[in-house]
C-alpha cells in the first residue's frame, strides 16, 4: 500500500512576500502559515475511506485531516477517483459551514453527508478537497478569509500529489462558507498576485453584514455597525474576472434570498460579469447541492459546465 509521510515547514513570513506555487503573499499574512510538503514513496497518496462514507463514494480514495496552517481547527480532506493514467484533474475546494461562531472555535467538519459533495467531485473525474476553518469569537473577522487564502496556497502547492490540476481550481463556497470564500474574493489583501483560483460558486451566503445580524454574525464581524461596510463583499467582489455561479435556495429565508438577489445585480451592473444564477430546489446541505444526479435540480450540472469553461479557456 503507498505510504503517506507528511513534513510540516513552519514558514516564517518576513518583510516582502513569501512565493509559493506562482503566489505572492504579502507580509500581513499570518506567520503561522504551514507549508504541508506530502512525500510519497510510489505514485500517489493513500488513505482508506471511512466506513460510514455513503454509497456514492465506492472507489473514492480519502486522505484525511492535513493541517494546511499549524492549528488544529485548520485542516482539510482530499479526496480522488483511482484515476488510471497522468493527466492532471480539476479540483473544486469545498467551504461549507453552517455558522460563524461556536465555542471551541472548531467547525463541525467531517460528515458522510458532505463526503458525498467530495464523491461528487471524484467520480466526475476531479479532485475534491474540504476545508475546515475557524470560528469566531476565537477567530473573528477576518479569520475566515485569511483561513481560505491559506488552504488555496496548500492546494496551489501540493495538490498535483493527487494528481490536481493547481492551475484549475473552482472554489465552492456554502452557507457561512460562501461568505468567507466571497470576502476573500472581494479583498485583495487577503490574496497573492491573483486569487489563486479559476472560478467560484457562492451558495446561500451572508455577502453584506446588516444591523439584523444574528449573535453569531456579531460575533464574527463584530458588534460596531459603523464597520460592517468595509467587513463587506461589497462592492470589492465586482472586480474579480473569473467565471462565477450565483445560488440560493427558494426554502432560504428572504433575507438570505435578498443578499443573492443584491449581490447579482452588483455583478450585473458592473463591468465585470453578470454571473451564472441558478435558483435551487431545495438545501438541505452540501449532500443535496451535489448530488451525485445532475438531473436533479441540484448545482451539479451547472458546476460541471462552469468546469468545462474553465478548462477550455485554460484560466487562470
Amino acid at each position: 500500500m503507498t505510504r503517506l509521510v507528511m513534513v510540516f515547514l513552519l514558514m516564517a513570513v518576513v518583510a516582502g512576500s513569501s512565493r509559493g506555487a506562482g503566489l505572492d503573499f504579502p507580509a500581513r499574512m499570518p506567520a503561522d502559515l504551514v507549508k504541508v510538503r506530502l512525500v510519497l514513496d510510489s505514485d500517489g497518496p493513500s488513505a482508506a475511506a471511512t466506513p460510514d462514507a455513503p454509497n456514492s463514494c465506492e472507489g473514492v480514495t480519502f486522505s484525511r485531516n492535513l493541517k494546511y496552517r499549524d492549528n488544529d481547527q485548520n485542516v482539510l480532506d482530499v479526496a480522488a477517483g483511482d484515476f488510471k493514467d497522468s493527466t492532471t484533474r480539476p479540483v473544486l475546494l469545498f467551504v461549507a459551514g453552517e455558522s460563524f461562531a461556536g465555542q471551541n472555535g472548531i467547525p463541525d467538519f467531517a460528515s458522510p453527508l458532505q463526503d458525498a459533495a467530495m464523491c461528487f467531485a471524484a467520480r466526475n473525474g476531479m479532485v475534491g478537497v474540504r476545508m475546515a476553518y475557524g470560528l469566531a469569537p476565537a477567530n473573528p473577522w477576518p479569520g475566515g478569509a485569511r483561513d481560505v487564502a491559506a488552504a488555496i496556497f496548500w492546494i496551489r502547492e501540493n495538490i498535483d500529489l493527487f494528481r490536481g490540476n493547481p492551475q484549475e481550481i473552482v472554489a465552492i463556497g456554502y452557507s457561512v462558507g460562501a461568505s468567507h470564500l466571497a470576502s476573500y474574493l472581494a479583498h485583495p489583501e487577503f490574496q497573492g498576485r491573483d486569487p489563486g483560483v479559476a472560478g467560484a460558486v457562492l451558495v446561500s451566503g451572508i455577502y453584506r453584514a446588516d444591523p439584523d445580524a444574528s449573535a453569531a454574525e456579531k460575533a464574527y464581524f463584530g458588534d460596531d455597525a459603523s464597520q460592517y461596510e468595509a467587513r463587506s463583499a461589497f462592492p470589492g467582489i465586482v472586480r474579480i474576472g473569473m467565471p462565477l455561479l450565483l445560488a440560493w435556495s427558494a426554502m432560504d429565508s428572504p433575507r438570505l434570498i435578498a443578499q443573492g438577489e443584491q449581490l447579482r445585480a452588483l455583478l450585473c451592473n458592473s463591468p465585470a460579469h453578470c454571473p451564472r444564477t441558478r435558483l435551487l430546489e431545495s438545501r438541505d446541505g452540501l449532500s443535496s447541492v451535489f448530488t451525485l444526479d445532475v438531473s436533479s435540480g441540484s448545482l451539479a450540472e451547472s458546476t460541471l459546465e462552469l468546469v468545462r469553461v474553465i478548462e477550455a479557456r485554460g484560466l487562470p
